[in-house]
């Protein structure tokens, strides 16, 4: 077998390094979709109220979390009741997000019970 050369491409002295973009990552949680989906669209047309590029949402996958009770502490050991909460979870990415538009982001007024995460990249 034939060894591969690993070899760069020579570099042009005229050639200017691009700028890397950078984007917000916002990820917003809540436990009813319907509050989520009227804060995320909130959410996205503050962006576009400021022409930015917004990719999303994306919506991720709900976590279900489950938890058995017993119905009865002492005789009935095998009658159990099933309880559940669903997080569901959506993405959206702000490329190129000036101050202004994270300002107005930050003075957003969301309904109570929606969890928001936000970081730059």
């Amino acid at each position: 077998m034939a060894k591969e050369s690993t070899k760069k491409a020579p570099r042009k002295r005229g050639a200017q390094k691009e700028q890397p973009i950078s984007k917000l990552r916002i990820r917003v949680c809540a436990y009813e979709y319907k509050i989520l989906d009227l804060s995320v669209k909130q959410i996205i047309d503050t962006a576009l109220r400021y022409d930015a590029q917004v990719q999303g949402p994306i919506p991720l996958p709900t976590e279900i979390k489950k938890y058995t009770v017993n119905r009865s502490s002492f005789i009935y050991k095998n009658a159990r009741e099933q309880f559940e909460m669903r997080i569901h979870k959506r993405l959206i990415d702000i490329i190129n997000p000036t101050p202004k538009l994270v300002e107005s982001l930050t003075n957003l007024n969301l309904p109570s019970g929606v969890n928001i995460d936000v970081k730059l990249m």
